[in-house]
């Protein structure tokens, strides 16, 4: 195909391409519709990128005589390979959202009206931010307590079951925005215990889509909420870790306990539901990167307790499998795993412990941490742990001969 020349005003500023559905903001400057969407929604961004004036207000206008124009082009270079984009779908607004959730009636028309939801959220991010301020959020979520709230033996029960499952996975595929989602919280006092009723009975589908919603819910939420998180919340999260149901499942949920766990007792609850001899057990399973990264950041958290190290120690690889991550995964995976050791080794260090973390290697990869290119803090407190047992471990045969120089003299 030979190279075609394209007119400059058809190529949208921010992705470099033809426009297929050019609208124009209030700064005068014409994008095309997906990257613009994409910059000021995903993106959060609330200048214009061009101009760099203020988006307070981001009005997408149809330019419809420049995409006609776009159109006709794109029709007489057809012999240069050059496909003619179809007429965009107008995007919808809030009498036609209003209009559909007031016919929803009955759960039939409810997953009818879901459906035609989701269609119209899946053609750009405006109509998903239309269906945000339109009364949607509130709609969904009164879906999903209903089905929460009513029994299984109710005749209704399966259609109203299908309507919260659709109601959550579209909850979910808004995206909402960080104002959407504090105003879901603010405006729904049992929406986690709602979560945790699906997880608890749901499918393997509407348990993700719960874990997926409450962590983006758990990103903005302030401390308060996330203090109130119940324990049947977090065995329930222990339960999805054990299951494996995907990988994004389990990071979003290693995500959700590293947001929680700071907060009030929500470590020692977690602590309580199973999760440290699952963590380490996974630790022992996984491969990747980034989910060893998470997963040494949560034992980390619960080993600030008192229940967590004891549980962390109960565990017959935990110092084995913690140690062996230092220095063979990441920096930031070798400094959480110290940390981990340091927590033991000053608040749970008993004799039985000291001479486990000689004889499983500890001691030995401490000393090598001393060697190499480490943070500056990796290296300070894995000099704390050699310096508060030296009497034991210097002098151990255990130890190899090569590392003997690099322990620390006092």
């Amino acid at each position: 195909m030979e190279e075609v020349n394209v007119p400059p005003f058809f190529i949208c500023p921010i992705s470099l391409e033809i426009m297929k559905d050019p609208v124009t903001i209030p700064t005068g400057i014409t994008y095309d519709r997906e990257s613009i969407e994409k910059w000021i929604f995903s993106g959060n961004n609330s200048t214009c990128p061009v101009t760099k004036q203020d988006l307070s207000d981001p009005d997408l206008t149809p330019n419809h005589t420049l995409r006609r124009l776009i159109q006709s082009w794109c029709s007489l270079n057809a012999s240069d390979g050059i496909e003619r984009f179809p007429t965009p779908r107008p995007p919808v607004n809030k009498a036609q959202i209003v209009k559909l959730l007031n016919e929803a009636k009955s759960p039939q028309s409810q997953i009818k009206c879901l459906r035609r939801l989701k269609s119209m959220a899946s053609i750009s991010e405006t109509n998903k931010r239309c269906i945000e301020v339109s009364g949607a959020v509130e709609f969904l979520v009164s879906l999903i307590t209903s089905n929460t709230n009513r029994p299984s033996l109710d005749d209704e029960f399966c259609d109203i079951t299908r309507a919260s499952d659709e109601a959550l996975s579209l909850l979910f595929s808004l995206q909402l925005t960080e104002s959407g989602l504090k105003s879901l919280i603010a405006r729904n006092d049992g929406f986690f215990e709602s979560l945790t009723k699906i997880m608890q009975r749901g499918n393997y589908e509407s348990r993700a889509y719960s874990v997926l919603l409450l962590k983006s819910v758990s990103d903005v939420a302030d401390p308060f909420h996330l203090t109130r998180m119940k324990p049947e919340l977090f065995l329930e999260l222990v339960q999805i870790l054990q299951a494996q149901i995907s990988s994004k499942t389990s990071k979003t949920t290693l995500q959700l306990l590293i947001n929680a766990c700071p907060w009030g007792r929500n470590r020692v609850k977690a602590v309580e539901a199973g999760a440290v001899p699952v963590l380490i057990d996974l630790l022992l399973e996984s491969s990747e990167k980034r989910e060893i990264e998470m997963v040494l950041m949560v034992l980390d958290q619960m080993c600030d307790c008192a229940e967590g190290r004891s549980e962390f120690l109960k565990h017959g690889a935990g110092l084995a499998v913690v140690s062996k991550k230092i220095l063979r995964v990441s920096k930031v995976a070798s400094e959480r795993a110290v940390r981990i050791l340091h927590s033991i080794c000053k608040f749970s260090s008993s004799v039985s412990v000291v001479h486990e973390m000689l004889d499983v290697g500890v001691v030995a990869k401490l000393c090598l941490v001393l060697q190499v290119d480490c943070a500056g803090k990796t290296k300070e407190r894995a000099r704390e742990i050699l310096k508060s047992h030296a009497r034991v471990w210097r002098n151990s045969s255990c130890l190899p001969i090569s590392l003997i120089s690099s322990f620390p003299s006092s």
